[in-house]
């Protein structure tokens, strides 16, 4: 076994792998690899801790850091670090290879200075590595009201002390816009898709909620899903916002928020915090711009 640094002639290999050890994972297909494709042009990408795994002559894992930011309550930005994807091929899971090469990547991270990383992930796999819920280092994600323990928002500091001595007492994390691609350009990423092997979508257990990227109903089963002119699924949106390949209504995101928050007793019955109505919609004010469909 075999960690280098990644080259221009395994960008294609990679892709192919990293496609592999994605697909319906943590969503419904994915875009790990489109993600992967763009970021290496992206002045984010830290090509010092972009690694492959290799076993014999061939590659069997990868893993990419970025540099991200953390927001302040004061607003002031704090920069900070993230990684992934991290890829291991579907033949080479759960035989430690993953493990053995994250402990290497953040070994390297930590001699370059890089004190802190926040990322979204499986705990059971990461904690064997020192992660834990970001939460109680008093870390919030962008997505979910500040109170919230997510599970999957996962963070480590590398260089013990770290946040203190950078002021970080409470902070926001949200990812880099790089691994958003994707969503900015559906088009591209399409066209991208399509020069690889069909394979199919599909909701499995143990995969990140998904919601609806207009309303931000959870949707768990392919009935909750919307289609597209042929009538195939669209896994972004429910079918209340989207069917047969468009919006059911035109609408702005206000007129959304005000559609939701009619719906705001069947909420509270999900929540440990009841909202009035106005909570309800002050918290869509700020989530809202993070979905696919009123993303800017």
């Amino acid at each position: 076994m075999n960690i280098r640094l990644e080259q221009p002639q395994d960008y294609r290999e990679v892709e192919i792998l990293t496609r592999e050890a994605f697909w319906n994972v943590y969503c419904p297909g994915c875009t790990e690899h489109y993600v992967l494709n763009q970021y290496r042009n992206n002045p984010d990408f830290i090509r010092e801790l972009d690694f492959v795994m290799e076993e014999g002559d061939k590659i069997i894992g990868h893993v990419m850091y970025s540099k991200a930011e953390l927001v302040l309550d004061d607003g002031r930005r704090v920069p900070s670090w993230t990684f992934g994807p991290i890829s291991i091929h579907p033949d080479y899971k759960h035989q430690g290879y993953g493990l053995k090469l994250m402990n290497y990547s953040l070994d390297k991270a930590r001699e370059m200075g890089i004190g802190f990383l926040c990322m979204e992930g499986k705990i059971g796999f990461y904690s064997h590595c020192g992660f834990d819920l970001a939460s109680k280092l008093g870390i919030h994600y962008h997505m979910q009201p500040r109170d919230a323990e997510v599970p999957y928002f996962l963070a480590q500091e590398l260089i013990p002390g770290w946040l203190k001595s950078n002021g970080v007492i409470e902070a926001t994390y949200c990812p880099p816009k790089g691994y958003f691609v994707s969503d900015e350009n559906p088009q591209a990423f399409e066209y991208y898709e399509a020069t690889f092997p069909q394979k199919k979508k599909a909701f499995v257990e143990g995969q990140l909620p998904q919601v609806c990227q207009s309303c931000g109903m959870p949707l768990t089963r392919l009935e909750d899903c919307g289609t597209e002119a042929d009538y195939s699924t669209n896994f972004d949106y429910c079918q209340y916002c989207y069917k047969e390949g468009k919006f059911t209504k035109e609408c702005s995101m206000e007129d959304m928020i005000d559609l939701c928050a009619q719906f705001v007793d069947e909420v509270n019955k999900q929540t440990p915090h009841p909202m009035t109505k106005e909570e309800y919609k002050q918290m869509m004010r700020g989530y809202f711009p993070l979905l696919k469909r009123w993303r800017r």
